[in-house]
């Protein structure tokens, strides 16, 4: 499901305002625990030499990757927290929008990893990512 702006519903526990998501322009379009996709825009999360900051990547892949894992580990009571990511960053971005789109690598009980693709608005690809989580149980009031 989405709303007006084609964000997807995302658990109550999954709240984006407020957040660095929110501050980035993060758009949530489509999420389960086996695919999550988002755009951000590259316009206010630039270098100084104008092109896409390689941290913003950094930021959309492990926004991706958490939703994902958060999403798989309520199925066990807990919550996801990012243990590891690395990122290459394949070519530059002055301007549009890009796209990640987050998949499964493995899924347990205890961690899970994923890798995000983020393209460009010609489909090209700009960054590859992979992000491993833990599966914690919620802290009290979580």
């Amino acid at each position: 499901m989405s709303d007006e702006k084609g964000a997807a519903e995302l658990p109550s526990a999954l709240s984006t305002e407020g957040t660095l998501i929110e501050l980035m322009g993060i758009v949530i379009t489509e999420a389960s625990p086996e695919r999550v996709v988002a755009t951000m825009p590259v316009k206010g999360n630039v270098q100084p030499y104008g092109l896409l900051h390689g941290g913003a990547s950094c930021v959309l892949a492990e926004t991706l990757g958490s939703v994902g894992s958060a999403m798989h580990a309520a199925a066990y009571g807990k919550v996801a927290v990012g243990v590891d990511i690395n990122a290459t960053h394949h070519r530059a971005v002055r301007e549009g929008v890009v796209t990640g789109v987050a998949t499964p690598i493995y899924l347990g009980r205890t961690t899970t990893s994923y890798e995000v693709v983020i393209s460009d608005d010609r489909g090209k690809r700009v960054c590859t990512a992979r992000l491993t989580c833990q599966l914690i149980q919620a802290p009290p009031g979580a």
